[in-house]
Parts: C-alpha cells; sequence; structure tokens
C-alpha cells in the first residue's frame, strides 16, 4: 500500500510484561498502521533491559553495586551472589543462550547440578518428594527428560539473580510485577512523581540507554508507548523522561490496558509532562485521528477518546470525537517484524504441563473474537471497551491471519487471548484449520459452557488446541448464580472432562473473597476442586483473591451484592479497586493462604485423597459436599 502518511510510529513494550514472547500490543498496531499505509517499527524494551542485566557486562555492574552495601544491609541472596559471583559471570551469557534455545547441549552441564551457582530460590527442590533415588526432581522428569530439567534449574538460576537486583539495586525490581504498587489504583499521581525525581539507579540508567539507542535507531516522529499492567507504569514514564529530556520535539503517547481501565478519570496535568496524549480503548481509531491532526488534516477537536493537556489553561482535557471504531474484520494482521523473536526466554517456574504455558515458549498472541460474548460477569469490568463491545471475523479471515503469521515468524504455536473464545467461532476456525490442513497448536481462553461437548473438543483437538483456561471462580451454585456466570459445578465438571478426554489440558481460573462468601462456601470450594484434580477434569488451576472493581456491576450496584463499598478518596489519577464492607466478617487473606498451598499440591498430584481441612490453620467445618459429588456429575448424561 502506498504510505498514507508522512510519520514514522515507534511502538515501544516497557518493561515489565513477559520475557518468553513479545507481548501483542505492539505487534497489533504495528500491523494496523502499516496496512493503513503508515511507516510503523516497534521494539520490546522489557526484554532488552532483561538482557542488557542479565549479561556478564551487567551483572558485573551489579557486583559493583552490592559491594557498596554495607555488610548488614546484604540479604541472603545478595551474600550469595557475591560469595560466588565469579561463577555467576562465567555461566551467565551461556545460560541465557541455553534459554533461547541457542545453544541446548549446555543442558546436560546444567543437570549435572555442579555448573550453575545455587542460591536460595534452589531451596524450593528440598519441598519435593525424593522417590528414593537421591533426585527431587526424578518424579517430574524421570531419566530422560534433560531439556526440561536443566530449563527448570535454570529458572531458579535467574530467579536469585532477580532477588539480588531487588535486593542491591532496585527494591521494586521483579521480572512481572515491577513497581507495580507506584500505580495500581493509586489516586493521586504523587508517589510515581516523587520515584521519577528520584536519582537513576542502575535499573534505570539501563532503560534510558536503551531508550535513547532505540530512537536514535529508528528516528520516529511519534512513540507509542502501550501499558498493559501496572507493573509496566513506571518503566513507561521513565521511558517518556528519556525522550522528553533529549528529544523534546517527539510526540509520545501512552494507551494499553492500564489506561483503558484506570485512567478513565485522569484529571492529573503533570502526566502531561512525559506523555503529549493519552488514548483509551482500542487503539486503531484513536490513532488515526491523532495522526491526521499532527499533519494538520484534523483539528484537536476532532481526535477520539483522547486526553491532552490544555495549552491556555494547563488543564486535562477529554476529547472525544464521534467515529466508529475500526472493525474487527479490518484491523489487519499483528506482526512481529522487527522483535527479536530468537532472543526471547523459554523458563519453567513450575513443574505443571498446564502451568507451564505461560512462560514456556514463544506464542503468537492473536485475538479470536474482540470482546466477550456473555459479558454478564458480575465481578467483571463489563461496561468497558475491551469486553462491551462484540466483534468476530470470519473463519477464513482468522485462518488467513494465522497463515500469515506463520510465514513471518516461522512459529505454529499460538495463544488466543479473548476474554473467552466463542465456541461457534472456534468450530468454524478449527473446521477451516482441518480443511486447510493447516497445522498449528493452539491454546486459549473459554467459558466452561456446555456448548463445548465432547464432539467439539475432539474437533479441537484435531485442530491443534493443546490447552484450555476458563473460569470456574467460586466453585460454588449458590455464588456462580450471584456472578451470573451461566455455569455450573457439575456443568463444568463435564466440560473440562470433554477437553481432558480430548487430550486437552485444562486450567481453572479461582476465586476467593467474592461477596457474601462464607468460610463454609470457601471449604466446599476447595472440596469441589479437590474432586475435579482426582478425576482427572482439570490439571492446573490459580486462587485469585477477589477485587471489586470500579467498572463491575458489584461495583456499580454494591447494595445488590450485600455489600457496602468504602468511600474512595478524590481521584486525580488512577481508579479501579474499591474496596468493601462484607457483613459475613470472614478473613479471606487466612483462608487463602491455605487456598493456594492446597491447589499447589494439587497441581503436583500430592494430598488428592486427604480431608481438605487438613490445610486450612485452626477450626474449620467439614464439607457439606459428598465426596463423590464430580464422579456422579460426571455419569450424568
Amino acid at each position: 500500500m502506498p504510505p498514507t502518511s508522512a510519520m514514522r510510529v515507534l511502538s515501544l513494550i516497557p518493561p515489565m510484561t513477559q520475557l518468553n514472547t513479545p507481548y501483542p500490543s505492539t505487534a497489533y498496531l504495528t500491523g494496523f498502521l502499516r496496512s493503513r499505509g503508515v511507516d510503523a517499527v516497534q521494539e520490546d524494551l522489557a526484554l532488552a533491559l532483561v538482557l542488557k542485566l542479565l549479561s556478564r557486562e551487567g551483572l558485573e555492574a551489579v557486583q559493583a553495586q552490592a559491594l557498596k552495601m554495607p555488610e548488614t544491609q546484604r540479604t541472603a541472596p545478595v551474600n550469595h551472589f557475591l560469595d560466588h559471583s565469579d561463577t555467576y559471570l562465567s555461566t551467565i551469557d551461556a545460560t541465557i543462550a541455553f534459554l533461547q534455545g541457542r545453544d541446548p547441549t549446555l543442558g546436560h552441564r546444567i543437570c549435572s547440578r555442579h555448573y550453575l551457582p545455587e542460591g536460595p530460590r534452589f531451596q524450593t527442590l528440598d519441598a519435593y518428594a525424593d522417590d528414593g533415588s537421591g533426585d527431587p526432581l526424578g518424579w517430574a522428569f524421570g531419566a530422560l527428560g534433560m531439556a526440561d530439567r536443566a530449563k527448570h534449574l535454570a529458572t531458579l538460576y535467574l530467579n536469585d539473580l532477580a532477588d539480588v537486583l531487588r535486593d542491591a539495586v532496585d527494591g521494586r525490581f521483579e521480572f512481572v510485577r515491577y513497581a507495580e504498587s507506584l500505580a495500581q489504583s493509586q489516586p493521586t499521581f504523587e508517589p510515581l512523581a516523587q520515584a521519577l525525581t528520584a536519582p537513576l539507579n542502575l535499573v534505570d540508567t539501563t532503560l534510558r540507554e536503551l531508550t535513547l539507542q532505540s530512537i536514535t535507531h529508528h528516528q520516529p516522529t511519534l512513540v507509542l508507548i502501550s501499558v498493559p499492567f501496572p507493573g509496566a507504569v513506571y518503566a513507561a514514564f521513565r521511558i517518556a523522561q528519556a525522550i522528553k529530556q533529549t528529544h523534546p520535539h517527539l510526540r509520545i503517547v501512552l494507551g494499553g490496558g492500564f489506561v483503558n481501565t484506570e485512567l478513565r478519570e485522569l484529571t492529573e496535568p503533570r502526566v502531561f509532562d512525559y506523555f503529549d496524549f493519552l488514548t483509551l480503548d482500542a487503539g486503531e481509531r484513536p490513532l488515526l485521528a491523532l495522526l491526521e491532526h499532527l499533519e494538520g488534516k484534523r483539528s484537536a477537536q476532532r481526535l477520539v477518546r483522547t486526553f491532552v493537556r490544555d495549552a491556555d489553561t494547563a488543564q486535562v482535557r477529554y476529547l472525544n470525537w464521534a467515529e466508529p471504531d475500526v472493525p474487527f474484520e479490518e484491523i489487519g494482521t499483528p506482526t512481529w517484524d522487527g522483535l527479536p523473536l530468537d532472543r526471547y526466554l523459554s523458563l519453567l517456574d513450575m513443574l505443571n504441563p498446564m502451568n507451564r504455558l505461560w512462560s514456556d515458549g514463544r506464542w503468537n498472541k492473536l485475538t479470536v473474537a474482540h470482546g466477550c460474548y456473555w459479558k454478564k460477569c458480575t465481578f467483571c469490568d463489563v461496561s468497558l471497551d475491551y469486553i462491551s463491545r462484540y466483534e468476530t471475523a470470519s473463519a477464513e479471515i482468522l485462518v488467513d491471519r494465522i497463515e500469515a503469521i506463520v510465514r513471518e515468524t516461522g512459529q505454529t504455536g499460538f495463544h488466543f487471548v479473548d476474554e473467552a473464545a466463542p465456541p461457534k467461532v472456534l468450530r468454524a476456525m478449527a473446521q477451516e484449520l482441518i480443511r486447510r490442513k493447516v497445522s498449528i497448536s493452539w491454546w486459549g481462553n473459554v467459558r466452561f459452557e456446555k456448548s463445548f461437548t465432547p464432539e467439539l473438543c475432539l474437533l479441537l483437538a484435531d485442530s491443534g488446541c493443546i490447552a484450555i483456561s476458563g473460569g470456574l471462580e467460586v466453585a460454588s451454585d449458590r455464588l456462580l448464580k450471584l456472578m451470573k456466570k451461566g455455569v455450573s459445578v457439575d456443568q463444568v465438571a463435564r466440560v473440562t472432562r470433554a477437553f481432558t478426554d480430548a487430550g486437552i489440558l485444562v486450567h481453572a481460573y479461582l476465586m476467593y473473597g467474592f461477596p457474601t462468601q462464607t468460610v463454609q462456601d470457601t471449604v466446599d470450594a476447595i472440596e469441589y476442586v479437590r474432586q475435579l484434580f482426582a478425576e482427572g477434569c482439570i490439571q492446573s488451576g490459580f486462587f485469585h483473591r477477589f477485587s471489586c472493581t470500579v467498572h463491575s456491576p458489584v461495583g456499580q450496584d454494591p447494595q445488590a451484592f450485600g455489600i457496602e463499598l468504602v468511600p474512595l478518596p478524590a481521584i486525580s489519577f488512577a481508579t479501579n479497586d474499591v474496596g468493601f464492607i462484607d457483613p459475613t466478617g470472614v478473613n479471606h487473606d487466612v483462608l487463602g493462604q491455605a487456598l493456594k498451598k492446597a491447589i499447589y499440591n494439587y497441581m503436583h498430584g500430592i494430598g488428592l485423597d486427604e480431608d481438605v481441612r487438613a490445610w486450612f490453620k485452626g477450626k474449620v467445618p467439614r464439607p457439606t459436599v459428598s465426596r463423590r459429588f464430580i464422579e456422579r456429575a460426571l455419569a450424568q448424561p
């Protein structure tokens, strides 16, 4: 397509998102802009930062920083790192290459347990039961699972180094939730503002260098920074700060999931010391309008879903000219062109075949449909665009996109990142994949609804489906009705069993602390979950603490759920979570510790025959659920 804009647009992924595969927002925007004739490029600064810090040169700088610490302030990870610094420096580059898949034979040395220095994170190996062979990982990898065993050990090694970075360099550092507390539901900008005026530490200076290198290399006229999570906000502002200080003429746009969810009530002018524009919801239409504005083809008054700072009043203004969004079928095909696909790290944090998918392997991320076809769950932000605007594309278009992505990346693994992939669309896509003989492996998120029959599950498996995740949430029929989830526990059992019988792994999203949830509800829920694991219906799961959000039906109408909201302070920056008073008075945080311990063990096949009350501290009631409930549910037609 001939160019439609003289501008060059650079999309950046800020730290931290994920290390095994690119976060897809820049791939979507770059692909869309190119489809409209815009010169668009992208870069993953999250990966670049980690690879720079976790290199021999980076660790030498960390070592110098750690040596400056008073001995009384050095933690166990820091002391271990300093005691074995020569070994860390001599092994880091090779270990990174191994995790990138560039030096697989190193796995033999890593498995010897004499190659990598083993810090505090390796103590988790002591928790695994010894099968009598003296090998705590024998149950997981056997005699021939060398590559995965080495990957797990190398991941523990990197986690040790992340702890050193946190304790010796930047107390906010994590591989995922980096400085999250500075942004998540922060009513004012002040904590973030103070952090941004503090002297630069090693992580900050490294990110600044990488940012300026990217600007020099790409020579953009517009920079887009996509922030999906609160854990990427601090770094996004540091990136913008570096650009503004050195290239003040460049325009910078902030968007992404965090902005869409938490900055809808933004009134803080200081944000615009770093960014020129903030856009809400799907970025395609706002970006087209913004490009036209910057080229003098459209007035500022006709910007779409865009925050700006008024030049005359210095106050924040929200501009939203009414224009339809770009239809889902017309957003184009994501592109990963420009991202170093051979440099991402395949990590193995947890020894569970389903759970590992989130951190292991490079997956092409794609959306089957925009929004959620159900959009009734009362805990969900159903009023926001990413849920409420449901649009699909034809199976032919979806498979066209899949084939184009495989040609570009050479990778046939796909993660469909829908809120809930529609069964009807999945069926059509699977049939089209099979008809065209397109061979891929894919996984994604669904609702455990009755449409997923054994026949459909087999069809999905034949098309390449290897795993499915979905929300069981509270595992209580009473609370599932209150949530308007549209499923029941016995239905979930039958659907998940249909998936596993088809050879598809299943992960269950679980929740505790929902309004009116009692201790009895919680004990019954973990009993349901125990039975689902024992019957082979699910292989993985995770318990999340319920958070009431301002955009959810619970947050909008708390009386309907028997709770009282804690008044929010005056909001000028971020707002999402809101506290509430539940008349049950249950200490869900204490119960949550038991739930997480139980499910961690269930994922490793431990404790499936035990009374669930053994996981809780103190006395809890006996489950009211029959110990054969799931077995009987599965026996129903």
